[in-house]
């Protein structure tokens, strides 16, 4: 076991399963204690479980990110027991309903806004007065599929993703002068039990029901991989690093120096941006972007 965020006190949501249960157990693999929340009790007993197995620090709390007194409870109840929240992870997430638009039923669309975009709002919205009073916070949302381009047949999900990722970049700005980190994550694709949902929703998944059926067989990324960019976000190492979205499998994030980090830090290099004449000329220029969103 690692000591590089020894005591730390991490909160992260959908830790039943999947992605989440593996950043639980890296987080605390890296001497955070954590809190995993999910509206399971039995997954996320099961990840506490695994954590003291292995020698980390867990505790857990049936929650739904979707209703903020649910949050807010947990996290008051966190805060009483601990003192603070140094990490935030909002992993949790839902990607139905599946197909066109048109077909989708209204309240289902909404409910997958309510858990992808309104959920990660909440625990921000929940933790971040302690954070601003002690000056300092790591919050790392997570991104996906339809955040930086169209997804036919997945508008909801593709929808929330791009707002957290918005989400993201704003409070990062927001935050910046209480020295509060906001980054968003893009996992890759993960064989989770979203590519069984993909699965299990056939011809109305479109052309992405072929594509997971073959990332069935052959394996999709490592959930592992994300686990160790959230914890290298959530360390010192990554101090400075805010408002950017990176993608576990393809961004060199492991190579990135503290100069790398500052010159990140200058650029609208991953971030979303429209793309025109006025933005590449800016960006290749080095002049600053402030008011671009004005004059477009």
């Amino acid at each position: 076991m690692s000591n590089s965020l020894q005591g730390r006190v991490a909160f992260v949501t959908g830790a039943g399963r999947g992605i989440g249960r593996v950043i639980a157990a890296a987080l605390a693999g890296e001497g955070a204690i954590v809190t995993a929340v999910s509206r399971t009790a039995g997954d996320i007993a099961e990840t506490v479980r695994q954590i003291e197995e292995a020698g980390g620090q867990a505790i857990y709390f049936q929650a739904d990110v979707a209703d903020y007194e649910s949050i807010s409870s947990v996290v008051e109840q966190v805060l009483d027991r601990f003192g603070r929240i140094d990490i935030l992870v909002n992993n949790a997430g839902i990607q139905a309903p599946i197909g066109p638009l048109v077909t989708n039923d209204w309240q289902a669309w909404a409910a997958n806004i309510g858990v992808n975009l309104i959920g990660t709002f909440n625990c921000c919205h929940a933790v971040l007065p302690g954070m601003i009073a002690r000056k300092a916070g790591k919050i790392i949302n997570f991104s996906g599929g339809g955040a930086t381009g169209p997804r036919p047949n997945f508008s909801a999900y593709a929808a929330a993703k791009a707002a957290v990722v918005r989400l993201t970049e704003t409070l990062a700005e927001e935050v910046k002068e209480y020295h509060i980190q906001v980054n968003a994550v893009a996992p890759g694709a993960v064989n989770t039990r979203m590519l069984d949902e993909v699965l299990q929703a056939g011809d109305l998944a479109g052309a992405e029901w072929e594509a997971a059926q073959k990332r069935q067989d052959a394996g999709g990324v490592p959930p592992e991989l994300a686990a160790r960019l959230v914890t290298f976000l959530a360390s010192d190492a990554a101090n400075g690093l805010t408002g950017k979205l990176i993608a576990a499998p393809y961004d060199d994030w492991a190579g990135w120096s503290e100069e790398t980090i500052g010159e990140l830090s200058t650029t609208s290099w991953l971030t979303l941006r429209r793309i025109d004449p006025f933005t590449l000329n800016s960006v290749s220029a080095g002049e600053p972007e402030n008011g671009i969103a004005e004059k477009i």
